[in-house]
């Protein structure tokens, strides 16, 4: 397990984990990039408000990826449950 310096909106913090350091760094970015969102439209807002802000920007950006990802897997589902409908036709 290693150890990655990240800064998120100009603090420091370590960060321990399985993941590579540059996808640790990837995630620290995509957090400092919300919270910054989250800071040009409410600049007086608490760090608490801001970081709840945009944990809840993320959790719905997953949970849209999520469903649009099932459904594309049940497409996708649908395609081979057809294909092999057809090939059954030819055996």
């Amino acid at each position: 397990m290693g150890s990655v310096e990240i800064n998120i909106l100009g603090q420091k913090y370590v960060v321990k984990g399985e993941d590579s350091p540059e996808y640790i760094r990837e995630l620290a970015a995509m957090v400092d990039g919300k919270l910054k969102e989250v800071y040009s439209g409410s600049p007086s807002i608490t760090p608490l408000k801001a970081s709840i802000l945009a944990a809840l920007t993320l959790a719905d950006e997953l949970q849209k990826l999520r469903k649009e990802y099932n459904a594309v897997a049940q497409n996708l589902k649908t395609i081979e449950d057809k294909a092999d409908t057809i090939i059954r036709l030819f055996d």
